[in-house]
């Protein structure tokens, strides 16, 4: 599966998406300041430039309403078996929260930026995840290296987050 991500105005990013339904699985998502349309399918995309992404790991259907958090995560090279081993061995206590809706882990294609996709009925719920044990769990460093390992840093530049909401802000 692949996901496909494109930005654009919110009202084309609108008549896009009204255009393919329902044979395309196209979410709108509204950001401060701007739209992005995600394409999500087994074949090619609609779109002319996207940006592309291998889906790697997912739980759940994405749906158009919600709240949707995107951590973008720049992984080297050398640190992509490392970074996707960590996400594909999660605990999984992320699914139990409530408020939870999807998640996706995306692989990039001609890019170095990994996005861990939530999804989640509202901001809420995402702060409540947050401030939970599992997430501090979930996100906890190891106390010690593996014996013999040399600790590596795999990531290029420091993580970033970005948010948006399934409706226009004056629909919600």
């Amino acid at each position: 599966m692949f996901i496909y991500l494109t930005s654009g105005t919110p009202e084309y990013m609108e008549s896009m998406r009204k255009k393919y339904l329902p044979k395309e699985q196209m979410i709108v998502l509204h950001g401060s300041g701007s739209s992005m349309l995600l394409h999500e399918t087994e074949g090619k995309t609609l779109f002319a430039t996207p940006r592309k992404y291998e889906v790697i790991d997912h739980v759940n259907d994405i749906q158009q309403s919600g709240y949707f958090v995107l951590n973008n995560i720049p992984v080297s090279e050398e640190g992509r078996p490392i970074f996707e081993n960590r996400f594909l061995n999660r605990a999984g206590a992320i699914e139990n929260e409530p408020g939870f809706i999807a998640y996706r882990l995306l692989r990039p294609i001609g890019s170095d930026t990994y996005v861990v996709l939530t999804q989640w009925t509202g901001p809420q719920s995402y702060e409540a995840w947050k401030n939970s044990k599992a997430f501090k769990e979930a996100h906890s460093k190891p106390d010690q290296a593996t014996p013999g390992v040399k600790k590596q840093n795999i990531f290029n530049a420091a993580s970033y987050v970005t948010t948006y909401s399934g409706k226009l802000s004056e629909q919600e």
